[in-house]
């Protein structure tokens, strides 16, 4: 009894595995006959090693089991970045790190693939020699001190470059940036030294600059003050010039004398004066 359990559960066993193995078979050979399409993708057919013109949208297809090969291709944005050895118009050695912004034209998938039949050897084979040729014609035009104040004009012009080599293949350069340009450790020094002697002298320039504010402020002020001395002296004078005139208009030396005999205290003067000089002498008080 307990061996005619065994074999039964042996065959129970086998059974579930054979059941197993068909499924698995099963769906293999039905998924032989189409084929899925994503958003964001482009496929075409390999019949025998030969690319089929027909280019197919996202979407459920059908196809010939064992005989057409499906290979998809991504038409979305996609990113390479590279590290690029070139030198420089003054002849530094740079090492630039490049990223390049890319995608495919879905018209050119095709074409594409039978350039280079891998996915992966489109950035291999086709983006990466072309970015390391962008990259040395363009670094050669400029001096190593350009490529770094003018960053904007040299990422342009490798842009333009770029998809002059790549649109033959039906690479589309949406963009190229430039992460960072690497000297060699004499230029970064001689960099850095020039940097502060231009940050010293914008300093020095500076404290001139307050000198020269100073002095000059020094010099309004004291204009002000002159000024405001001499309008003292003028008003002074103009008082004076309205008394004497005053004086003129009521008799003159009379009226001097007037004013003094009003101001007399009636005691004697003690100042001794020439002959000449008059003297006015009550002798009644």
């Amino acid at each position: 009894m307990e061996i005619l359990e065994k074999i039964i559960a042996k065959f129970s066993r086998r059974k579930v595995s054979i059941t197993l193995l068909i499924v698995i078979f099963f769906i293999s050979f039905i998924n032989q006959f189409y084929f899925i399409v994503q958003p964001g993708e482009k496929a075409f057919l390999v019949r025998l090693w030969a690319v089929s013109q027909t280019i197919y949208d996202n979407g459920f297809y059908l196809k010939l089991p064992f005989i057409e090969r499906v290979v998809t291709m991504s038409i979305q944005t996609q990113k390479y970045q590279v590290e690029a050895d070139a030198a420089s118009k003054d002849l530094q050695n740079i090492k630039t790190d490049v990223a390049l912004n890319f995608r495919i034209n879905p018209a050119s998938v095709g074409a594409l693939f039978q350039q280079v039949w891998t996915i992966e050897d489109i950035a291999f084979k086709i983006i990466g020699p072309a970015i390391q040729e962008t990259v040395k014609a363009t670094t050669a035009k400029f001096t190593a001190e350009e490529l770094i104040t003018k960053r904007e004009t040299v990422s342009s012009e490798m842009k333009t470059f770029m998809k002059t080599k790549l649109e033959n293949f039906g690479i589309v350069v949406e963009d190229i940036n430039i992460v960072n340009f690497n000297f060699s450790e004499d230029f970064d020094k001689a960099i850095e030294s020039k940097v502060r002697a231009e940050q010293d002298a914008l300093t020095e320039k500076n404290k001139l600059e307050q000198i020269k504010y100073e002095a000059q402020q020094a010099i309004e002020k004291a204009r002000g003050a002159s000024e405001a001395t001499l309008l003292r002296a003028k008003a002074e004078a103009e008082a004076i010039r309205i008394q004497s005139q005053a004086i003129q208009q009521n008799g003159g030396a009379n009226y001097v004398n007037l004013k003094w005999i009003e101001k007399r205290n009636g005691q004697l003067p003690s100042t001794q004066l020439g002959g000449n000089t008059p003297v006015i002498f009550n002798p009644s008080r």
